[in-house]
């Protein structure tokens, strides 16, 4: 159970970090492992992200819920649009995901793939940042996305199938690479894995069933509610966070831990 709630932490604060959730989920796993059946902790893996897509639904409720009565009728209209945006954001990693789920898995489900895209990415940061230091956005708003953009910050998504790149890092580097602020990039982001995080979930519960044990589902239900209750506090510190600072802070700590893991592994191995 203290496993449990330790990766539950870890997924509510990695999940919104851009520092990769699935990696550092991996990489705990080789030193605190769950002692429980394989399929169980694939699934599990998967389903506790669960807890944090609650999170961002309680956090951005009014914004994303179109049926509220104290929203005028084109405050509606936008959300419906937004909805629509998100929808489109989603198809490439959706398509991409459930054609080859297993083949993604068996490639590069290693500490050798989440310490290279630790790094990579790591460097992409602090270039992106140096890159658009004091720049002008083109988009500033969450309402100037266009249905074109939503669809090129999805395919950005499409990256983060590789363990180590981090979901949130892929989408808020290629959302600023095409003009978009770090706020709204965040925020786009934070909205995009409602879906996607949901889907993946189901798609694991359907491949690999329902069939568990009442002590396996005490388990993740106590995973879940831990990452729902981290991931509160982590994406209000985010969101705070990036109003005065850049990215470049995340991009020195995964190129560090990408070589702590690299030195790690190889000694050991």
């Amino acid at each position: 159970m203290i496993k449990v709630i330790v990766l539950g932490m870890i997924e509510g604060v990695t999940e919104w970090l851009p520092i990769s959730s699935t990696g550092h989920m991996i990489l705990v796993d080789e030193f605190m492992q769950l002692h429980v059946s394989d399929r169980f902790k694939e699934m599990f893996f998967v389903v506790i992200q669960l807890g944090a897509i609650m999170a961002v639904v309680c956090i951005f409720f009014h914004k994303l819920n179109p049926f509220t009565s104290k929203k005028t009728n084109m405050e509606k209209k936008d959300t419906y649009v937004l909805w629509f945006k998100v929808a489109i954001a989603c198809i490439p990693a959706g398509v991409i995901g459930v054609l080859f789920d297993d083949k993604l898995d068996e490639m590069f489900y290693n500490y050798q793939t989440v310490a290279v895209m630790l790094i990579l990415y790591g460097v992409l940061f602090i270039l992106v940042e140096n890159r658009h230091k004091n720049k002008t956005y083109k988009i500033t708003e969450l309402n100037q996305l266009t249905y074109s953009t939503a669809f090129m910050i999805g395919l950005f998504q499409v990256l983060a199938l590789i363990p180590g790149t981090s979901r949130s890092g892929a989408t808020i580097i290629g959302a600023m690479l095409i003009g978009t602020s770090r706020y709204v990039a965040a925020e786009f982001t934070f909205f995009l894995a409602i879906p996607v995080m949901f889907g993946a979930s189901v798609f694991k519960v359907l491949k690999l069933g329902v069939d568990y044990t009442g002590s396996e589902m005490v388990l993740l239900l106590i995973g879940v509610v831990t990452a729902f209750a981290v991931s509160i506090i982590a994406i209000k510190f985010l969101m705070q966070y990036i109003k005065k600072h850049d990215f470049k802070v995340f991009g020195y700590y995964r190129i560090s831990l990408g070589a702590i893991i690299f030195i790690y592994f190889m000694l050991m191995r």
